[in-house]
């Protein structure tokens, strides 16, 4: 005979303290739980909504320069320093912590060009409008020291770039040529050049250390190889690029930020065509930097904001401005990947949250459980027409929103004009439409 009974175990559901939380039986048979997905539907638009409620990303502005912040540089030791160039000639180092000025010198005359600090993170350098290459101490002078640079290097024209080997004694300079040189030596070990214009920027790659690229004025950006001292590849496009930045995971991929307002990813493997392009920028794009962890960059932009991209996205995820932010000229990416620095023409450096909506400060495992659920629940329902509507939702200054509605404006009257042609073309005439995506760039081997 067969007998069924219930059999409970207290240990499964009674406290072993009264300060312990109820244990709450659950059974995971989808029959039983008919509403499962709508309820996961209501917390997921709720957690979007909430995400742009909590969107607050501004955390500080570092003042004190008496000119323009023309480049940025960050310490590859210490997260919380960073240097700064003005374009009256002073450098500061920051302390991020503190959000203090720790030390202040007057390196050039005219622009600071370019700053970079050393792999061991012991000294730095600038390069400036008066054809200058100095070198100095990242710790102050004793007491009773003069502020000195280590080294100083004259050079024949204006350097306009500075990178520094992301494992060896070498830096390049970049200006009339792309020039590599020793810490030890006063002469270049080899320079390199291909077409006769100026060069903008020149960048290491920082995974295959021996590679290094650079933009000229000529539309150009240029790959070489450090090892043969001879470029590789050329890149032509339809206008000039203003700086390049590698991709700290995949060494061959890199994106160039360019005049047309867009930026383009490239794999240097197969150059012909850009892997994505990524618009939103209704001005100039003067600067971009990687996150490390090599899925989203940050763009510094002429029309007075910053935008995050997923690498893999051609539109921003993120758009953060201020109402006193003027022409933004330089961006970083913070090495822990939390934060991001621009510098712009009203003389300040603003720091960031990389994530507009996330809580800073130690999380309670609560917290931490419930964040990754929810992050769970947007991502499944990221394309539903109104997650998705919300999670997009940005404000824009009044500036950028006109540029962008008379873009629009534009781009309909060509289609109109271009199907007004058509329909009023001969019969049997072949017509050429213009397609959306066309060729943007040439490659010279």
């Amino acid at each position: 005979m067969k007998v069924k009974m219930l059999s409970r175990n207290p240990d499964s559901y009674v406290r072993e303290t009264k300060l312990d939380l109820q244990r709450v039986p659950r059974n995971y048979d989808p029959t039983l739980h008919p509403f499962e997905v709508p309820r996961e539907y209501v917390r997921a638009l709720n957690a979007t909504k909430l995400e742009r409620v909590f969107a607050k990303p501004f955390l500080a502005s570092l003042d004190g320069h008496r000119d323009g912040v023309s480049c940025l540089a960050k310490h590859p030791k210490s997260l919380a320093t960073v240097l700064s160039g003005a374009c009256d000639g002073e450098v500061r180092i920051w302390n991020l912590t503190k959000r203090k000025c720790i030390r202040m010198i007057q390196a050039h005359e005219g622009f600071v060009r370019g700053i970079c600090t050393r792999f061991c993170g012991t000294s730095f350098f600038t390069v400036g409008d008066d054809k200058t290459v100095k070198q100095w101490k990242m710790d102050g002078p004793s007491y009773g020291e003069e502020e000195e640079p280590l080294h100083t290097i004259l050079g024949k024209t204006v350097y306009t770039g500075i990178d520094h080997h992301w494992k060896e004694a070498v830096f390049a300079t970049c200006g009339q040529q792309v020039d590599i040189w020793d810490e030890q030596r006063t002469s270049p070990i080899c320079s390199m050049t291909w077409g006769f214009d100026s060069i903008s920027s020149v960048k290491f790659n920082p995974i295959e250390t021996f590679l290094l690229g650079s933009c000229a004025s000529d539309r150009n950006i240029v790959l070489y190889d450090m090892r043969q001292a001879t470029p590789l590849k050329k890149v032509i496009l339809d206008m000039r690029t203003n700086t390049i930045c590698w991709n700290p995971m995949e060494a061959f991929i890199f994106t160039a930020a360019n005049e047309d307002y867009n930026l383009y990813t490239f794999d240097m493997r197969a150059l012909d065509t850009p892997l994505m392009i990524h618009m939103d920028h209704v001005s100039a794009v003067l600067d971009v930097d990687y996150s490390p962890t090599g899925k989203d960059f940050v763009s510094a932009s002429f029309d007075k904001s910053i935008r995050i991209f997923p690498v893999d996205k051609s539109r921003s995820r993120e758009v953060y401005h201020t109402k006193r932010m003027q022409h933004v000229i330089c961006v970083k990416w913070t090495s822990d990947s939390k934060y991001i620095m621009c510098g712009s023409d009203e003389m300040n450096i603003r720091l960031w949250k990389a994530n507009a909506s996330e809580k800073l400060g130690v999380l309670t495992s609560r917290e931490k459980a419930a964040t990754d659920y929810n992050q769970r629940l947007k991502e499944k329902f990221q394309h539903h027409p109104h997650i998705k509507r919300i999670s997009r939702h940005r404000h824009l200054p009044k500036s950028i929103y006109s540029q962008i509605q008379e873009q629009r404006i534009m781009k309909e009257a060509r289609r109109r004009k271009e199907l007004n042609r058509i329909k009023h073309s001969k019969p049997g005439s072949v017509q050429r439409v213009s397609e959306k995506k066309k060729r943007v760039v040439a490659v010279v081997k």
